[in-house]
């Protein structure tokens, strides 16, 4: 793993990164931020590099009046800021970016859905966060706001963190838990979907009976959030979670989704069983699965050899750019370790 993780680092070194420093300026600061982490999190020596510098500079561009870290007229407020502060973290050296992190905390802090954007505790859409300040909140940019708030210390009792976990119980299917929305009882499989605002969605569709199904990538997304909120084990919205996991435990797909995110899902996944403390899994049958050696095995099989990995299945969700699932596959080897 460790020599796929360097072949990986190579990648992103010699052939990944633009003139500007950044690794994909069509998506703002968000892929150049997880390319810049996922390096960080395997070389934190890798700082005084100059591909890492230039990307950096990229980054600290992007650092707008309101204190988030995106590019003008961005939709994706939410989801580059986040990120920016993942890898802006790990680069903080002496301080130097201690003052555009706590602005741009403020500045997420803003996004999230609560009553200053007119809801109450009684909205589906409360606590969660969009990609931007209007749009509809969903699992995935919120789990990127929680991350970021655990990132930059908050503890789980931080006040936008339990916010959070009340979209999150709502994106669950389990009722009387926490979910409840029309949509809780009608697949009752205590696996995730993307979200229940604006009357709901699930990026795997809907049962016959309108249920929204769930799938691989959003489950762990939401396990990780509810650990991350300060939900235990033995808490009955976790062990439900993890009864979906066990019965759809996979590395060629992502449940219910076939190809489509499927690094994505593999970054989640490892992020979220390193963050439950899961050493081994046993699926459904019994079978025990040291997941990280199985899932390291997997990103090795797939990277391709010019030291990249991409989506050559689905393209759906960026996939089919290399700079951004490379560092999906590098994050999620940094949970292999």
């Amino acid at each position: 793993m460790e020599d796929a993780a360097s072949k990986g680092i190579e990648f992103l070194r010699q052939r990944g990164q633009g003139d500007n420093g950044a690794f994909s300026p069509e998506s703002g600061a968000a892929v150049t931020g997880l390319c810049v982490r996922a390096i960080l999190e395997h070389r934190p020596q890798a700082i005084a590099d100059p591909v890492v510098k230039r990307a950096l500079a990229f980054l600290e561009s992007k650092v707008q009046p309101d204190g988030g870290i995106y590019t003008q007229g961005s939709k994706h407020r939410n989801y580059e800021t986040s990120v920016a502060i993942g890898a802006l973290i790990k680069a903080n050296q002496e301080g130097k970016y201690d003052s555009t992190l706590k602005r741009a905390e403020l500045f997420l802090r803003g996004l999230q859905w609560d009553e200053d954007e007119g809801a109450s505790p009684e909205d589906a859409a409360y606590g969660g966060a969009g990609y931007g300040s209007h749009e509809r909140p969903d699992l995935s940019n919120t789990s990127f706001l929680i991350d970021a708030l655990r990132d930059l210390g908050n503890d789980s009792q931080d006040d936008a963190i339990q916010k959070a976990l009340l979209f999150v119980k709502r994106t669950q299917n389990l009722p009387g838990h926490g979910n409840d929305t029309p949509h809780a009882e009608a697949v009752g499989d205590g696996g995730f979907y993307y979200t229940p605002a604006a009357g709901g969605q699930s990026q795997a569709g809907e049962t016959s009976g309108g249920g929204l199904r769930s799938y691989g990538s959003m489950t762990y997304a939401g396990l990780k959030s509810m650990i991350h909120a300060g939900l235990t084990a033995d808490d009955p919205r976790v062990a439900a979670a993890m009864e979906f996991i066990r019965k759809h435990y996979s590395l060629t797909e992502n449940p219910g989704m076939g190809h489509a995110g499927q690094f994505y899902y593999y970054h989640t996944f490892a992020k979220s069983l390193h963050v439950a403390e899961v050493d081994i899994l046993d699926d459904d049958s019994g079978t025990p699965h040291d997941w990280r050696q199985e899932l390291g095995s997997q990103l090795v099989e797939m990277q391709q050899k010019d030291g990249s990995w991409v989506n050559q299945e689905n393209d759906r969700w960026m996939e089919g750019d290399r700079q951004l699932v490379t560092a999906y596959a590098l994050l999620a080897l940094a949970n292999c370790k």
